[in-house]
């Protein structure tokens, strides 16, 4: 019998809800993000920028290699923290958007970004026309930031229903993340057989 192959998936799920004071249009000092400025530079320093030039090192603490473990996982960055930090921290920035390119290059144009819905709205509490607002509008700011249409998309909570996931498949998204628990099976596209085996991949979701 042969070895069978296993397969795992890391997905990063990155995001922040715009912080600015809607009057000044700027980040005011919160005080609980101390010793920074506000949650975004904390969080920033803390695991959006580390994970762009992460450090291997050997035994002895010796840096052998600078990864960016972007280009080697599945992720999606919310737009809010994108304008973020496209002023705030453009080096972090940058490092993002050329991990999707290095990952395209490495996997036959797929790039490892996704894009989310726009504002990180629970979806099967949307209207219709709220569902498409949204999906259309986190495409849109993909394409933006990353130069190419989106093939996953990220919804918030990975909370969906059949109405969402029409509306994505109308909007030329061709896959989602969901909890193991939440497909009973699956079908083939354009096949009228009986739901198949549901075999789940292994996949670990980080929320940062």
């Amino acid at each position: 019998m042969k070895d069978k192959k296993v397969y795992l998936t890391i997905h990063g799920h990155f995001y922040q809800p715009p912080r600015e004071n809607p009057w000044l249009e700027t980040i005011e000092l919160q005080d609980s993000a101390n010793p920074f400025h506000d949650w975004n530079e904390r969080v920033t320093s803390e695991c959006y920028t580390p994970n762009s030039v992460s450090k291997i090192v050997t035994n002895e603490n010796k840096i052998m290699e600078i990864v960016n473990n972007y280009s080697y996982i599945s992720f999606n960055f919310g737009p809010t923290l994108l304008s973020w930090m496209e002023t705030h921290v453009p080096y972090s920035y940058h490092r993002i958007i050329k991990a999707d390119i290095e990952s395209a290059k490495r996997n036959n144009g797929h790039g490892n970004a996704l894009a989310q819905v726009y504002n990180h709205i629970i979806m099967p509490l949307a209207n219709k026309k709220d569902k498409y607002t949204q999906i259309l509008w986190g495409i849109k700011d993909f394409q933006y930031r990353f130069g190419r249409k989106p093939e996953g998309m990220w919804l918030a909570e990975t909370a969906c229903d059949d109405a969402t996931l029409e509306a994505l498949c109308d909007c030329g998204i061709k896959f989602t993340i969901l909890s193991p628990f939440q497909a009973k099976g699956v079908r083939k596209l354009n096949s009228n057989d009986e739901l198949g085996e549901y075999r789940p991949c292994t996949c670990i979701q980080i929320f940062y």
